[in-house]
């Protein structure tokens, strides 16, 4: 938001609603504008970890010695690309088709594993097959040998916003040039025993494919929705100060704002939160700030239409797992889901990342647009 805005006063409703612009505390990314490229969602691709198998998900030859993670990416992919259709990846040359993936722990057991043979026997012990992926930039590097994707092939790596900031930046690359057409998600692999947090691992993969919405319509596409995600920071000693629920108010607040959404349009929120001082901070100020303008609005359509459903209540808080996959499958659901309204997907980190998620699903508003 501009300073001119902030002026004028925020844009939701909020009880007593904190101002905008907090020092150098709060990250003005959230609120900075960028160009609209009107792009939608047209395939949806999931992949749970439980039963999975390489060989009917892929195919018997050529994905046997790939790590687990890169495994269930590209079979999240392939449903994706076929819910958009068959023709989505020829829409579009190969220089405009672009991949971004976020990860947490996508790589965790095989540096493990790595390790050990270093340790035990020396590093000529390593398999040539495997060790390339001490990278984690390469875990999405036979999705691009297999779809062509020679636009670009980015990896994201921020504690539980990776998937959030793969969709984020995989659209930033869009507006500015470098493709046409994204494959974006997350993907997971199990934690290995022991490694902190591996009670709550995910593992696991979803995949979205991106397109603008003229060449969705042009060949016949079913758009699902929109997808728009501000991500930003809130220092943790901050977030565990008194202050620590207003401040993440003012961003949140601003990100909705930058993303489009205004106090008369209906929200429902999923919050994939921790327990850590950042997470209940975003927790409180969801509760406190945002939850507060979101009733009022919706107070304000009952009067409009007496009788009529709302769609906001109390946000759905969603326990977080040891990774970046928990929120991105829920923006998948909220684009799947059959009540049209506007849905933002919240998830913050202990080190203090955060990402807000505006999920609009075809008939909510075209209004809300991606950015």
């Amino acid at each position: 938001m501009s300073d001119a805005r902030a002026a004028a006063g925020p844009r939701m409703a909020t009880k007593a609603a904190p101002d905008r612009r907090v020092g150098g505390e709060a990250n003005e990314e959230a609120a900075r504008g960028e160009p609209a490229v009107g792009l939608v969602v047209t395939g949806i691709g999931t992949v749970g970890a439980d039963g999975f198998d390489f060989r009917t998900a892929l195919g018997r030859h050529g994905y046997k010695y790939l790590p687990a993670a890169s495994q269930y990416f590209l079979a999240a992919a392939k449903g994706a690309l076929a819910q958009a259709g068959p023709d989505a990846l020829e829409a579009v040359g190969p220089e405009e088709r672009g991949a971004a993936v976020g990860t947490n722990s996508a790589a965790l057991a095989l540096h493990h594993a790595m390790d050990r043979t270093v340790t035990a026997t020396g590093a000529g012990d390593l398999s040539p097959v495997t060790a390339p992926y001490f990278s984690i930039n390469l875990f999405g590097s036979r999705l691009a040998t297999e779809h062509d994707l020679k636009g670009f092939n980015l990896t994201f790596t921020s504690p539980r916003v990776a998937g959030l900031e793969a969709l984020q930046n995989g659209q930033r690359a869009i507006a500015t040039g470098r493709a046409r057409w994204l494959l974006a998600g997350a993907t997971e692999e199990a934690l290995p025993e022991g490694e902190p947090g591996a009670d709550t691992s995910e593992a696991g993969a979803v995949a979205l494919v991106l397109e603008p919405e003229a060449a969705a319509r042009s060949r016949g596409a079913a758009a699902l929705g929109r997808v728009g995600v501000r991500a930003f920071f809130l220092p943790p000693r901050v977030a565990a100060s008194a202050a620590g629920a207003e401040r993440a108010a003012v961003l949140l607040l601003d990100a909705l704002d930058a993303l489009g959404h205004r106090p008369d349009q209906p929200l429902a929120v999923t919050a994939v939160l921790d327990g850590s001082p950042v997470g209940e901070a975003v927790a409180a100020a969801l509760a406190e700030q945002v939850l507060e303008g979101q009733v009022l609005a919706e107070q304000a359509l009952a009067e409009q239409a007496p009788g009529g459903r709302t769609a906001v209540g109390k946000p759905e808080r969603v326990p977080a797992g040891a990774g970046a996959l928990e929120p991105v499958a829920r923006v998948a659901a909220a684009l799947g889901a059959p009540a049209g309204h506007a849905h933002a997907v919240v998830t913050a980190a202990a080190e203090g990342n955060i990402a807000v998620c505006l999920v609009t699903p075809s008939g909510a508003g075209a209004e809300a647009s991606s950015r």
